[in-house]
């Protein structure tokens, strides 16, 4: 489908499409297979400025839009899903410290994350929360001026690799969920310790940790915005930004299931004809078709409105992620079919495109936990 695409927004797609073939995708099944940490592939994405995409030129970043940010997340994760979750993980965390941060927050840290000098992560996720964030465990204490931090973290991106880390805590149990807030936690600050990387099914190459804080002391001017407004940084920044990077990862893995379909399609011959003049063959592709251009138009246009006419409903940014993620998995599930046996071994790319995207139903938020917010916002309850 023709997008329409403004100069600037063919440029990004184009530019990042290059770079993303010619250096992520030779090595995304040995990333895999391995479980090294995309380091080289953000090399690559840090030489480009690709790192500062969403970061402003104030702050050395390229200041460039939501769409922008989805059109070069996408054609990233078509290449290597990977990078694409550590470039969103490292993304949030310099977007909230653009929305949220003070100026000396700003002028400390996004120059250096713009640069790639120092990666980012956010850390929300606890063992007994989930994706519920409003039974958040992890407790920060102000004692003169500094906070004291106990808990722990799951599931963190870039753990580990990070240099800098957004870690929502809770500072006021009293307050029920204004008692949350946002700190920035170094890495290398003392009683600050890092788990074992996580063997998971798929995207595997980044590094995803647990976190654990014991008697950690964090200075009190590494508070982001002011006590009780975590819930709110949540909201804006990790559900009104970094959804529509999930949202993009989704679908370049979709994209890039359809593509390596298409061409099984016409060069698999069995008994003298490709299979795609099979039309069981071509309803599948038709349908995986269908989905894939669905998805950008609801991405793209929702992307789009974020930029020209905020506020987007938060309810628009669940969909987008919801619809993306579930797409995800109905393309790569019918890739693997086309593909026949060969889409379940690893010799081909087939089965590495359904592991990652069923990740993607339950990074950020579950599909189930999408589906509930979604459907009481609509009623109004």
């Amino acid at each position: 489908m023709d997008w329409n695409l403004s100069e600037d927004h063919k440029i990004i797609k184009e530019t990042v499409s290059k770079i993303a073939q010619k250096e992520l995708a030779p090595r995304a099944a040995e990333i895999d297979r391995t479980g090294f940490f995309v380091w080289d592939g953000l090399k690559k994405l840090k030489e480009a400025d690709v790192l500062g995409l969403a970061i402003p030129t104030a702050y050395e970043g390229i200041g460039m839009d939501t769409l922008s940010f989805v059109l070069a997340v996408e054609e990233i994760a078509k290449a290597c899903a990977s990078t694409s979750l550590s470039f969103v993980s490292h993304a949030i965390c310099a977007y909230i410290i653009l929305s949220f941060g003070n100026d000396e927050q700003k002028k400390k840290y996004l120059p250096a994350m713009a640069k790639g000098e120092k990666l980012g992560a956010f850390c929300v996720h606890e063992s007994n929360c989930g994706s519920n964030a409003l039974a958040l465990e992890t407790k920060a204490v102000l004692e003169g001026d500094e906070y004291i931090v106990n808990g722990s973290k799951i599931f963190i991106s870039n753990g580990q690799e990070a240099g800098v880390y957004a870690v929502l805590v809770r500072t006021d149990p009293s307050k029920g969920p204004q008692g949350l807030s946002m700190l920035l936690i170094e890495k290398g600050t003392e009683e600050f310790s890092f788990g074992k990387k996580e063997e998971k099914m798929g995207l595997n190459g980044t590094s995803s940790r647990e976190l654990f804080f014991q008697d950690c002391r964090v200075p009190k001017e590494n508070l982001l915005g002011n006590e009780g407004e975590g819930l709110k940084i949540v909201s804006q920044v990790i559900i009104g930004f970094g959804f529509f990077g999930a949202a993009a990862i989704s679908l370049g893995i979709a994209r890039a299931a359809l593509d390596a379909s298409l061409k099984h399609a016409k060069e698999r011959v069995i008994a003298g004809n490709p299979i795609g003049a099979n039309q069981l063959i071509q309803s599948l592709i038709t349908e995986m078709s269908l989905g894939v251009d669905t998805v950008s138009v609801l991405l793209y246009s929702t992307a789009l409105r974020r930029d020209t006419n905020p506020p987007l409903s938060i309810v628009d940014a669940l969909k987008v992620k919801l619809y993306a993620s579930e797409i995800a998995i109905d393309v790569t599930n019918k890739a693997i079919q086309i593909h026949g046996g060969h889409g379940y071994c690893r010799d081909f790319p087939i089965e590495r495109y359904y592991r990652d995207a069923r990740g993607l139903t339950l990074h950020f938020k579950t599909t189930e936990l999408l589906k509930a917010d979604i459907g009481k916002m609509l009623i109004g309850i």
